[in-house]
């Protein structure tokens, strides 16, 4: 045990955090020469444990089938389960959050597991009415879900992160990769052994457990991992619960390697969106409307493997089944009140303040005295003579999605001269298909005191086709043929050259009428040319390159694309026209290196990247209101957007510290002239009134995204067994969704630090810490607007701003337990693993 301790501790003076990395690490593990090798096509880059002699015995050699960051065209990031478990308890989200410039979070509905993530303007988010534009893969597969490309992280379970590779725009990685790409690679029983057991708990009444076990026996590999959490939120009636399992059995053979895993997952997370500025004022923790509930089951069985036909030649491939099953449920006041023509009846309110008979499944009116509401007039005057026609009302938004996923991909690696130049060829195919089954319905109620949904409910439809239950199956087949070829013409210029040629066929079947029945086939090559040069070899290099990426309009665009019949803000599709397919052309330059030695006073490595994009979409899909119908939108092309920037970062890593600084400026604009409604918007042309429409300009900004961001962190070893770190991320304002001629104020510029530290007080036992918001910023990551004058709020009854934010969680403190049993040997101290970079 001794002897063991030592070789702990020295280990750690070589690397923070070195000791734990391979049970996802206490601090943040990083090898430079591992983190400059990624796939760069839509497969992950295998990893191989190889036997060489030394001249002190046997060694183990890892062997990483990617290619060189340096020969790529595009900016990359690589993040490794030492950034994922930087704080104590591992998490994907505050990783890319924290560590990535150009990723902002846009947390519309308010629970830290269903963030909008933001990455040079284009979004990877859970929500069905968010505009995607980032192609997300788990272990090499699609993971965008079928019906609406949406990307649920709290599918993926932390604690098996090995890898996330961030790139830019790159057709390689199919539709979506409109901005870039993301790729999650998850542990198996090579790449980890050991057992780890990770216990949180906190503040808003956070515990968590996660574990890991892997194990390698000769040339079988068996990993699994687990997570289970629950938390009651900082807000009011915000409770999630994560429930996640993950495993993967693997073989080693003489030329490859294959594995099967299987990942499930059962959540159930309430996020509450948006409050007037007004209430937030009175109480940050209350809500404007409840309840907002999503319940996600998931499981996927994937086949994965690779296999070297020659040294030279290989093929790689998985294959996937899933199944995926979505409830949400979302309470929100209605534009409802009693009949004119007969009062004992309840109608909506449409266009040019027309009302409409709401009915039962029956088809018979709904009576006001059937619905259960509150007497608000008793509470306060005000409300008396604002709802003395009935009321007020509440809707249950319920939609129902149940989706069988399943697809392939196989690729072949050639590394072989081409006219005696060195020459790495990908060439691959690509198919994902998708079966949905979707329902929803809207149910009547009464508004409660605290404005939640009071049942029990009745489900309706109005007269005007506007609110109507939906059933509609769907089916979408994706298919590609891609290719990546990098040449090195001299020792230090590669020329890259890249496309894709993508398919898409959507059908839509309506199981209640014909109204949405429809289908679409969409379909488009791809190009991407780029170089790179070795300005000073080993020390920078210059790069630069041009791609086109492409997005289809998904099943649940199509239908809801008709602002005669739009759907509400939880997709209700109701119409089905036709929509153009988005196209994004790229152009993105920039420089990156690193001192490849240690240097003299610090003993460490610096690197650095700084580079310049520019992402023109033409016929662009936004999620934009509908006229004279509050809380409900619909899908259209609105002409061309861009998003362009820069990005620029440098890293230093010590044998007892490492810090970090990442920036990235984003403008994000519309470039054609579009008129969209604008309801509650104080400047469009009706006064804020729901009929009221803005003309948007070239050169507006597209809402929801920073233009500004600055991650900071550092951490310090203090003593073999202590460790501390700080994090820091500044960002400027976000103009409002539904403003989108910038004419309101934004969400407001913030700045928002973490503290964290862990000590080892054993070998394989660790104590840790860490506090997020540690000043308590008041701040806001999202921001829209709400019907204020048509809600009653007890708290503020005469509020009149209807700008609405999404309030970022005050200061929180947790704390938590690691413990490794068996940890395997330390990495050796005078003779480190190298990484062979085969390609």
């Amino acid at each position: 045990m001794r002897v063991l301790r030592s070789s702990l501790i020295a280990s750690v003076a070589l690397l923070p955090g070195q000791v734990m990395a391979q049970g996802a690490g206490g601090g943040q593990s990083v090898t430079l020469e591992e983190i400059s090798v990624v796939s760069n096509t839509p497969v992950a880059a295998s990893r191989r444990i190889v036997t060489t002699p030394t001249a002190s015995g046997l060694r183990e050699t890892v062997v990483l089938d990617g290619i060189d960051r340096n020969k790529l065209p595009q900016n990359t990031s690589v993040l490794t389960a030492g950034d994922v478990s930087r704080v104590g308890f591992p998490s994907t989200i505050r990783a890319l959050d924290e560590r990535i410039g150009s990723i902002s979070i846009n947390n519309a509905q308010g629970n830290p597991f269903q963030p909008t993530i933001t990455y040079r303007g284009f979004e990877a988010s859970p929500l069905g009415g968010s505009p995607q534009g980032v192609a997300v893969y788990l272990n090499g597969a699609r993971f965008n879900t079928s019906f609406g490309d949406t990307v649920q992280w709290d599918l993926i379970p932390d604690i098996a992160v090995d890898r996330i590779e961030l790139e830019g725009s790159n057709p390689a990685f199919g539709l979506n990769a409109l901005g870039g790409s993301l790729a999650v690679t998850l542990k198996n029983g090579f790449t980890y052994q050991g057992t780890e057991v990770n216990a949180l708990g906190g503040s808003f009444g956070r515990g968590a457990i996660a574990f890991q076990h892997g194990q390698r026996i000769d040339n079988i590999g068996l990993y699994v991992a687990g997570t289970k959490l629950g938390e009651e939120g900082w807000r009011r009636h915000s409770p999630s619960r994560l429930n996640q399992i993950y495993a993967d059995l693997g073989v080693q053979a003489e030329r490859g390697e294959f594995h099967f895993n299987v990942i499930g997952a059962s959540n159930s997370l309430t996020g509450n969106g948006t409050a007037p500025v007004e209430l937030l004022k009175a109480d940050r923790s209350d809500v404007f409307t409840y309840p907002d509930q999503t319940k996600n089951d998931f499981l996927r069985f994937q086949l994965s493997g690779n296999y070297d036909i020659t040294p030279t030649i290989s093929v790689q491939g998985n294959a996937y089944y899933g199944l995926f099953r979505q409830r949400t449920a979302n309470g929100d006041a209605a534009d409802v009140e009693n009949c004119e023509d007969d009062e004992r009846f309840v109608c909506s309110e449409g266009a040019d303040d027309n009302q409409f008979f709401l009915r039962d499944r029956t088809g018979n009116p709904v009576r006001a005295d059937q619905l259960r509401t509150f007497n608000f007039g008793a509470v306060n005057p005000v409300f008396a003579d604002r709802f003395d026609e009935g009321g007020p009302y509440a809707f249950l938004n319920q939609t129902r999605t149940d989706t069988d996923n399943f697809g392939a991909t196989v690729q072949t690696v050639v590394r072989e001269p081409l006219f005696g130049l060195p020459n790495r060829f990908v060439l691959g195919g690509s198919y994902d298909g998708g079966r949905t089954r979707f329902g929803a319905d809207n149910s009547i109620g009464g508004l409660t005191l605290d404005r939640g949904f009071s049942p029990p409910g009745i489900v309706v439809s109005s007269d005007d086709g506007i609110i109507t239950p939906v059933s509609v199956r769907t089916s979408n087949d994706y298919g590609g043929i891609y290719f990546s070829n990098n040449t090195d013409l001299t020792d230090r210029l590669t020329l890259t050259l890249q496309g894709r040629f993508n398919m898409a066929k959507i059908i839509l079947r309506d199981q209640i009428g014909t109204a949405l029945n429809g289908d679409h086939y969409y379909e488009r090559f791809n190009p991407g040319i780029g170089a790179t040069y070795k300005i000073i070899p080993d020390y920078l290099v210059a790069y630069g390159g041009y791609t086109e990426a492409n997005r289809a309009p998904t099943p649940a665009e199509l239908s809801c694309a008709d602002p005669l019949a739009p759907c509400s803000l939880t997709n209700f599709f109701v119409g089905d026209p036709p929509l153009k397919q988005v196209v994004a052309r790229t152009v993105e330059a920039g420089v990156r290196g690193r001192i490849p030695q240690p240097d003299d006073v610090f003993g460490g490595i610096l690197s650095w990247k700084a580079g310049f994009f520019s992402t023109r979409n033409d016929d662009d899909i936004l999620f934009v209101p509908a006229p004279d119908t509050i809380g409900r939108a619909y899908f259209r092309n609105v002409g061309s957007t861009k998003r362009q920037g820069v990005e620029a970062s440098l890293f230093y890593n010590a044998p007892r510290w490492n810090a970090f600084i990442d920036y990235a400026f984003v403008d994000a604009t519309f470039e054609s002239p579009v008129e969209l409604a604008a309801p509650g918007n104080p400047f469009n042309s009706a006064g804020g009134d729901e009929s009221g429409v803005v003309l948007v300009r070239p050169g507006n900004r597209l809402p929801g995204v920073a233009p500004h961001q600055l991650k900071v962190g550092v951490q310090y070893q203090v003593t073999p067994e202590w460790r501390i770190g700080a994090l820091a991320r500044f960002a400027t304002g976000k103009f409002l969704v539904g403003d989108p001629t910038n004419q309101n104020k934004t969400t407001g510029d913030y700045a928002v630090f973490g503290f964290n530290t862990s000590y080892r007080i054993a070998p394989n036992i660790e104590l840790y810490g860490f506090v997020e918001n540690a000043f308590n910023a008041r701040y806001a990551t999202f921001g829209t607007f709400s019907p204020v004058d048509e809600v009653p709020i007890v708290r503020v009854p005469n509020a009149t701003s209807n700008r609405s934010l999404a309030p970022g969680a005050p200061v929180a403190a947790f704390g938590g337990l690691r413990i490794l049993f068996e940890p395997p040997p330390p990495v050796p101290v005078v003779e480190p693993l190298p990484l062979v970079r085969k390609g």
